[in-house]
């Protein structure tokens, strides 16, 4: 890894739409309309939204009609079009931005399902269950996504850390199928100045290949996208379609009054790619942030450093201090990587 800064050639900032409970999925209406919500993933768009995209789908399936709205073009409205697509609807996208323009394409990004998606103590035994359903699909789906066309890859992630034991447990709510297992390396078995590091298997998202991809998927399948801004739900009223699926994601706030939906400010630093470089770290930026993961992921379009969740944080401007300290933690970190005392 080389990192500098004459090796920046761009800094990204994204607004993750966090809901403290995890995200919205459930069927209403709105006067004679079906509207069924699909929203509120937080850092988890890239890595749920097939799952609930199923899960939509499968609510529409008691609608009359065979015409749907999806309101939003980011992964979640992608995939959620695309699954419906899938059981016969013919669907039309209406959204304020399309890809390279939206949120999900300022993304590390990951297969991360929890990343920002809820709170603890705020969680109920019934999201619980959806989450589960909502990964189990995505998970499996996402898995025959690999390969160029949708820029979906497996790779190993590298966490440096002083104790083993910081490898940590599992989520008890994700399912055993999606678990891969670590393989922990000890003093003088890898590269870094950290005593250990725990390698995973984790699958790779490229925004830019992966979204555009998407939205090819739908108009072949017969989707038309429509550029269109919706401010309040009574300008939904005029859309043709009798069903409306709702991924506005942040957008959910102000257009259905979620009192709940707030930001989780995100921000990249691009270097440029490296073709050698083809793996993740997590951590090993010591000095960093509390509760803060620092961390650098490979791609085509580039090296991302991350590791910034500002919350209630609506402006999209740069923050410099943040990519001050996420560039220089990484400098630091491969600086040491590259001077660490090897096994013979």
């Amino acid at each position: 890894m080389n990192v500098s800064w004459d090796r920046v050639i761009r800094t990204t900032v994204g607004l993750r739409p966090h809901r403290p409970q995890g995200f919205v999925l459930k069927a209403d209406k709105l006067d004679a309309k079906t509207l069924i919500h699909n929203y509120g993933h937080g850092g988890s768009g890239m890595s749920l939204s097939w799952g609930t995209g199923h899960m939509a789908a499968e609510l529409a399936l008691a609608h009359n009609g065979r015409r749907a709205a999806v309101i939003g073009s980011g992964v979640v409205g992608l995939t959620a079009a695309r699954q419906l697509q899938r059981r016969g609807f013919d669907v039309t996208i209406y959204a304020a931005a399309v890809p390279p323009d939206t949120t999900s394409n300022m993304s590390l990004a990951a297969f991360t399902p929890t990343s920002g998606l809820y709170t603890n103590s705020m969680r109920t035994p019934v999201w619980d269950e959806q989450f589960r359903q909502a990964i189990r699909i995505a998970y499996r789906q996402l898995q025959l996504l690999a390969g160029p066309k949708y820029g979906v890859s497996w790779i190993y992630n590298y966490a440096p850390v002083d104790d083993p034991k910081m490898s940590g447990g599992s989520n008890p709510l994700m399912p055993d199928e999606t678990r891969t297992g670590n393989v922990v390396y000890g003093p003088g078995e890898h590269p870094f100045s950290f005593p250990y590091v725990i390698q995973r298997t984790e699958m790779r998202f490229e925004p830019s290949i992966y979204l555009d991809a998407l939205m090819q998927d739908v108009v072949a399948f017969g989707g038309k996208i429509r550029i269109r801004k919706f401010d309040t739900p009574r300008d939904l009223m005029a859309l043709e379609e009798s069903l409306i699926v709702n991924c506005t994601g942040l957008g959910a706030k102000a257009l259905f009054g979620d009192p709940d939906l707030v930001p989780l400010k995100g921000q990249l630093v691009v270097l440029i790619p490296q073709e050698d470089v083809n793996y993740a770290t997590n951590g090993g930026v010591r000095g960093s942030q509390p509760g803060v993961f620092v961390h650098m992921m490979s791609r085509h379009d580039g090296i991302i450093l991350g590791g910034t969740s500002e919350r209630d944080v609506w402006t999209l401007d740069v923050n410099e201090a943040e990519r001050k300290r996420v560039v220089e933690g990484h400098m630091k970190m491969f600086a040491e990587f590259n001077q660490a005392p090897r096994s013979s």
